[in-house]
Formats: C-alpha cells, sequence, structure tokens
C-alpha cells in the first residue's frame, strides 16, 4: 500500500529549505530549482505545490512569520503567567530583533520581500501580510489599555507610540545585521523607550 502523502508537511518541508537557502545567499538570488535541490524534492515537486515563485516566496514568508509568533509566544511563557502590558509589548519588540540564526533569517527575509514587491509586479500581486495592521493595533491595545490601568503616562498617545516602537524595532534590527550596533545597545534603545513609556504602580 503506497504511503500517504502529507501535504503540509511537504509544503513546510520545501519552505523550510526556501528559508535556509535564502538566509544564505538572499532572497532575491533564491530559484525553485535552488529550493527543490536544498529541500531534495524534484522540481516539478515544487512547483506542484506552489506554481510560480513569487507563490513560494510568499508562503515560506507565512511559514516565517507562524515561527516569529511562536517565539513570542515562548518569551511570554518565560515571563510568568501574566506578564502584562509592558512585558508583553517587549516580548514582541525583542523577539523581531536579529539575535540569532533564526531571528536574522527573519529580519532578512522579512525586509527583502518588502524591498522586492516595490519593484517586482508579480510579487506585489501576493498579499504581502493577511493583515499588515495587526502588530500596531495590537500594540497600540496594550499600551491603551496600560494607560487606563495606571501602568503608562496617561498624556501618550497609544497609536502613535505603538508606529514609532515598531518602526524603531524594525529599523534597529536593520543596523544589527548590517553590523552597526549590538543586540545588547539596541535592547537597551528599546527599553529606555519602554521605560518612557510605561511605569509602575510604585510610580504612581
Amino acid at each position: 500500500m503506497p504511503k500517504r502523502v502529507d501535504h503540509e508537511e511537504r509544503r513546510a518541508q520545501i519552505a523550510e529549505a526556501l528559508v535556509r537557502v535564502a538566509g544564505r545567499r538572499g532572497l532575491h538570488a533564491v530559484g525553485m530549482r535552488d529550493v527543490a535541490a536544498e529541500a531534495g524534492v524534484s522540481l516539478r515537486l515544487v512547483q506542484y505545490y506552489f506554481e510560480t515563485k513569487e507563490k513560494l516566496l510568499l508562503y515560506g514568508l507565512q511559514h516565517l512569520t507562524d515561527r516569529f509568533t511562536a517565539r513570542v509566544g515562548a518569551r511570554l511563557a518565560a515571563a510568568g503567567p501574566a506578564p502584562g502590558p509592558r512585558a508583553t509589548v517587549e516580548a514582541l519588540l525583542l523577539a523581531s530583533l536579529p539575535t540569532d540564526e533564526e531571528s536574522r533569517t527573519f529580519h532578512l527575509l522579512y525586509s527583502s520581500y518588502a524591498i522586492l514587491s516595490v519593484t517586482d509586479e508579480a510579487l506585489a500581486a501576493q498579499p504581502f501580510i493577511d493583515n499588515p495592521d495587526a502588530a500596531e493595533n495590537a500594540v497600540t491595545t496594550l499600551i491603551d489599555g496600560a494607560r487606563e490601568a495606571g501602568l503608562a503616562d496617561p498624556g501618550v498617545d497609544a497609536r502613535t507610540e505603538a508606529i514609532s516602537l515598531l518602526a524603531m524595532a524594525g529599523t534597529l534590527g536593520t543596523s544589527i545585521l548590517v553590523g552597526q550596533r549590538s543586540p545588547e545597545s539596541s535592547i537597551e534603545v528599546l527599553r529606555h523607550h519602554l521605560d518612557r513609556i510605561f511605569t509602575t504602580p510604585a510610580d504612581g
């Protein structure tokens, strides 16, 4: 009896191969044939599952996003059963910094996809992420909640601070990738701004 193929497992296998190749060579230099060779499968099989390079890249990005979500969850779990808004925002921001091989690959590929989609019509036609404002909305809600609970400066604008923090984390991530600054100094900068926004019960 022939072995039953787990299609999602096969898709994940191919996506992992894409991530490994793109992490070494850059997203722009990756072809479907390269991914097939890395995954140990035929080019035809990669084309069967993804049809075009653009769809393969999009799936790879979604795969990375799922892994990023898991990283945030692990940081929150390590912070305890009730981490609070400050710790939750910090976990989200710090998980996005390229401080190890996996997060470095995530930042590199995520940034590369965004840049390539500006000039590549086929890539631009693919939905970059399902909800582009998800992180911004989540951080805004957390800051709003903290402000109402007396755990944040009552004068801050939650939406503006959320936009600023996420933009800062993205830029700091790139500066780490190019060797401009260390992960430690970048974390200090983010925590400095979190200290400006959030307070502790004792501060009140």
